[in-house]
């Protein structure tokens, strides 16, 4: 098989992964780190997960020949050069790419006219990914601004098996039919509309030099967005980069690394929730390009779905924040969203007297161990003054465990500007 040049980033995870130890990374090489040219940031990030639970809007499991998957991904910064990360994190293969582009989105599956840019791997348009690897493609010359929709098409000609996939898009992306159409600019190839991510999870931008590197959000459906309007840009970390993207002078870009269902402590269905955030952290945290710290809301189906203890919590925390001081990141913490009422629908102890009393004390701690580097208190933005237990219902989504579009944004309007602008 023919391997990646020196030229080109892979970053392995299969010996980790298999290992069941925390994943290792390792950082872009300096033919593409961009320094000569401005900074590199992550300005989107789609956590990936194993491809076995196959949905009609995501084909995961059976996998794809001779198709081409158009991600449609939102952008956390605005840059004038991108880079795009494929991925083949959990895949058992090799990955064969045929073909892969980059543009900026028009309406649906068409891109806007002049923006279409060719991706190269060592200057080849074809590449092959190591099975448990990720890869960063050569740098092109593209602008985007904050918030901007990029599709990333990538055409695979033989048979992928299970596909590494991002699971909750919160937007469509687009497969084609029979063929390579990752160059096609009016869409017409790709009659089908999927709410996941395929094959790539990751794209950089370069900055200017004075750009204030990235911040990544780390979490599970809350921080995914889930029950927020679908290809509006709701999530909270959106409406962080809009709050960010209005202040003059240099801020981060902001990374959105959720999964949805994802735990602290455990794998508890890796398949379709993803390995722990303990697990995943050198991967999805650690090693995004110019990350300086770390935004952490998680733990909510720690204690919903498994019975977490608020002492075990709190012991996943300190390692993930003692993990971030190594490396020189700030790291704050979010107070856990009240779930009060969502027992009926999720089971467990979703707000079961059990798991409130845990949420609390989990809250408790965050607010007065002075373990993190601030604190940003989430509970207190959506809670229902009158029972502090429940979201208050104009935030909530209707299932009393997510916000809705309005309470991602007091979420985001609850971020002190400040403190991550000061603690850079």
């Amino acid at each position: 098989m023919a391997r990646p040049s020196a030229r080109t980033t892979i970053i392995a995870l299969s010996t980790a992964l298999a290992a069941g130890a925390c994943l290792a990374v390792a950082a872009p090489s300096s033919a593409t780190s961009g320094a000569a040219a401005g900074q590199w940031a992550t300005a989107w990030a789609g956590s990936p997960v194993q491809g076995i639970t196959s949905t009609a809007t995501c084909p995961s499991a059976e996998g794809l020949t001779d198709r081409t998957v158009r991600n449609v991904v939102t952008t956390g910064a605005a840059g004038n050069r991108i880079r795009v990360r494929l991925s083949n994190s959990f895949g058992t293969s090799e990955l064969h790419v045929g073909h892969a582009t980059v543009a900026r989105q028009g309406t649906g599956a068409s891109l806007q006219p002049g923006t279409l840019r060719e991706l190269t791997f060592s200057g080849k348009k074809s590449v092959d990914v190591p099975a448990g690897a990720q890869l960063l493609s050569d740098p092109v010359n593209l602008s985007v601004q904050e918030l901007a929709h990029l599709s990333v098409s990538v055409y695979v000609p033989g048979s992928t098996g299970p596909v590494t996939n991002h699971r909750l898009g919160m937007q469509h992306s687009f497969m084609s039919g029979a063929g390579d159409h990752a160059g096609s600019g009016d869409g017409s190839g790709y009659p089908t509309s999927i709410t996941c991510m395929m094959l790539v999870d990751g794209v950089d931008v370069v900055r200017n030099r004075d750009a204030d590197g990235t911040v990544v959000t780390l979490g599970d459906s809350i921080t995914d967005g889930a029950a927020s309007t679908l290809n509006a840009d709701h999530r909270w970390p959106d409406y962080l980069v809009r709050r960010l993207s209005a202040l003059p002078g240099s801020v981060p870009a902001v990374a959105n690394v959720a999964i949805s269902g994802n735990e602290v402590l455990v794998d508890r269905v890796p398949v379709y929730f993803g390995i722990s955030a303990l697990r995943r952290l050198d991967r999805d945290v650690l090693a995004q390009s110019g990350v300086k710290s770390v935004i952490l809301l998680e733990g909510i189906n720690d204690i919903g779905a498994a019975g977490a203890s608020a002492s075990s919590l709190i012991s996943g925390y300190q390692e993930i924040i003692d993990r971030a001081h190594a490396r020189g990141l700030r790291i704050y913490g979010g107070t856990l969203t009240p779930f009060m009422g969502s027992n009926p629908r999720f089971g467990g102890d979703y707000g079961s007297a059990y798991g409130e009393r845990q949420r609390l004390a989990v809250n408790q701690w965050i607010r007065t161990s002075g373990a993190f580097d601030g604190v940003i208190d989430f509970d207190k933005a959506v809670r229902d003054p009158a029972d502090p237990s429940y979201m208050l219902p104009a935030y909530d989504s209707g299932d009393h465990l997510h916000p809705g579009d309005l309470g991602y944004k007091m979420m985001a309007d609850a971020i002190d500007l400040g403190m991550i602008l000061r603690n850079r």
